[in-house]
C-alpha cells in the first residue's frame, strides 16, 4: 500500500491562476523521492497541499491519499481539519525551510518538543523529559539540555533546524516532507542536515519527499526525481537517468549548474 499517491494535483489562486498544473506522482513504503524546481515552479505548494495546509485563498483539486502504508488512506483534499490534525504529525511530518516558521519565539525548545510527545505518545514527568532529551540526542544536538532550556533566537540556525527536525520526528510518522530545509544554512552545516536525514529517514525506514531547487542537494539523499517548472511536471525519473539522459531543456539546466558546482567545489578542496 503506498504512502501518498497524488493524482491530477491541481492548485490555483482565486482570480483562476494556476500554481501547481496537474501534478501526479507516488511515494512508496521507504521510498525517497525529491521534487525539484526553480522558485515559483510549484513544489513547495504541492508540499502544502499534502499536509492539508495551503491558504484559504488556494483551491487544491485532483485526489491526495496519504497513509501510513497499512490502514486505508485518507484523501486529504475536503478531509476536516479535525481529522488532518489526527494525521499530521502521526503519519507526514513536515520541514520547513526556515525553523523560526516553525519553532514558537516565545516557547522554550523543549517546552515545544513535549507538545507532540505529551499528546501522541502519552508521556509525562520524568519520561516526557527523558524522551525530550533523546529526540534531541537523536538529531545530534550536543548538550541537548541547553538546548531544551533555550529559546529558539539563542541557539543557531543549525540547532533550530535540528530541534524543528526532531518535532516533526516526534510522532514516528510514515512520511517525512523536507521543503529546502538546507537552503537557510552554510555549506558545512547544511552537508550535516543532509547526513542526518539520511541517516534517520534508513534508521526509521520511513519514507522522504525531498523539495530543493539544486540537484546537487537532491541527489544526495533521493532516488527518484520529479522535475517540476511553471507548476507542472517536465520530468520524472530515477536519479540515474535524469542526470545521465536529462530529456527536458529545463532538467539539462538543472543538470549542468549540478556538475558546475561539483567541478568548482572539487577545485576549491585540491586549493
Amino acid at each position: 500500500m503506498k504512502i501518498l499517491e497524488v493524482d491530477n494535483l491541481s492548485v490555483q489562486t482565486g482570480d483562476g491562476v494556476k500554481v501547481v498544473s496537474n501534478v501526479s506522482f507516488t511515494v512508496e513504503p521507504g521510498a525517497r523521492l525529491g521534487l525539484i524546481g526553480e522558485s515559483g515552479s510549484g513544489k513547495s505548494m504541492t508540499a502544502l497541499a499534502v499536509m492539508g495546509l495551503l491558504p484559504t485563498e488556494l483551491k487544491a483539486s485532483g485526489s491526495l491519499l496519504l497513509g501510513n502504508g497499512k490502514d486505508a488512506p485518507v484523501q486529504i483534499l475536503g478531509t476536516p481539519e479535525k481529522t488532518l490534525n489526527q494525521i499530521r504529525g502521526t503519519v507526514a511530518s513536515i520541514v520547513f525551510q526556515e525553523p523560526l516558521t516553525s519553532l514558537d519565539p516565545l516557547m522554550k525548545i523543549g517546552r515545544q518538543l513535549s507538545e507532540p510527545l505529551r499528546r501522541w505518545q502519552g508521556l509525562k514527568d520524568v519520561g516526557l523529559k527523558n524522551a525530550i532529551i533523546s529526540a534531541l540526542a537523536e538529531v545530534h544536538i550536543n548538550n541537548p539540555t541547553r538546548i531544551a532550556n533555550s529559546y529558539p533566537y539563542e541557539i543557531s540556525g543549525g540547532e533550530r533546524q535540528r530541534a524543528a527536525i526532531a518535532m516533526a520526528l516526534a510522532c514516528k510518522p510514515s512520511l517525512l516532507i523536507a521543503d529546502e530545509p538546507t537552503t537557510a544554512l552554510d555549506v558545512t552545516v547544511q552537508a550535516e542536515i543532509l547526513d542526518l536525514l539520511d541517516a534517520v529517514v534508513s534508521v526509521r525506514g520511513m519514507s522522504l519527499l525531498f523539495i530543493s531547487h539544486d540537484l546537487a542537494v537532491v541527489s544526495r539523499i533521493t532516488d527518484h526525481v520529479l522535475v517540476l517548472k511553471d507548476g507542472s511536471v517536465v520530468e520524472s525519473g530515477s536519479l540515474r537517468s535524469i542526470i545521465q539522459a536529462p530529456q527536458h531543456p529545463y532538467t539539462r539546466e538543472l543538470v549542468t549548474s549540478a556538475e558546475e558546482l561539483d567541478r568548482a567545489l572539487d577545485i576549491a578542496n585540491e586549493k
